[in-house]
């Protein structure tokens, strides 16, 4: 499935987001973000909306990562199934971190709820603790203009907020930048 993300920076829209999820490879991670972006659960165990529109990242380093997805108000974030579920699976692509790659965020193991990251480098000290669900295929721009909010130290100078999100058909990835195109998404053989 493709999700979207409708992004604003100081209240004005600057384009759109658009991420394939791993289905085949982590379909309850996928599922949680697939519906979280269409909202059609309703409300969490906490009591707040599990939808990411109007959710903001709250935490931003220029060059890395882009964290948002906590739909609570500060409180962790939500699932579909509860307030946080099991990690899924690290294997294949589910357990690599690299440039547009999404994937989950929880403080510990098995504690997967609503918050995520887009990654914009490699990160391979998260490889095997964070369920990697998808990766970014259009609106790279977007993307770059996002990380132009954020700080070393991973403040946010201006609110990046998700002011709509959903399910699209859109089939047709973006040409995908050059350093991307060269990743191997399988593990390197040990020897």
């Amino acid at each position: 499935p493709w999700v979207f993300f409708n992004i604003s920076i100081e209240g004005q829209l600057v384009g759109r987001v658009v991420i394939e999820l791993f289905a085949d490879t982590c379909p309850a991670t996928s599922e949680n973000f697939r519906a979280l972006c269409t909202g059609e659960y309703g409300l969490g165990q906490s009591g707040f909306p599990l939808c990411y529109s109007g959710s903001s990242f709250h935490t931003v380093v220029p060059g890395r990562m882009l964290q948002g997805g906590d739909i609570t108000d500060g409180a962790g974030g939500d699932s579909i199934f509860g307030r946080c579920f099991n990690d899924e699976t690290f294997e294949g692509k589910a357990g690599l971190h690299f440039p547009m790659c999404v994937s989950m965020w929880s403080d510990a193991p098995d504690q997967v709820a609503s918050q995520f990251c887009i990654w914009t480098d490699f990160a391979p000290q998260w490889d095997g603790r964070h369920v990697v669900c998808g990766m970014v295929v259009r609106g790279f721009d977007v993307v770059d203009q996002m990380q132009e909010c954020g700080t070393d130290s991973g403040g946010v100078q201006c609110p990046v907020v998700i002011t709509h999100c959903g399910q699209t058909r859109e089939a047709k990835p973006q040409k995908i930048p050059a350093p991307i195109r060269m990743i191997q998404l399988t593990p390197p053989q040990q020897y």
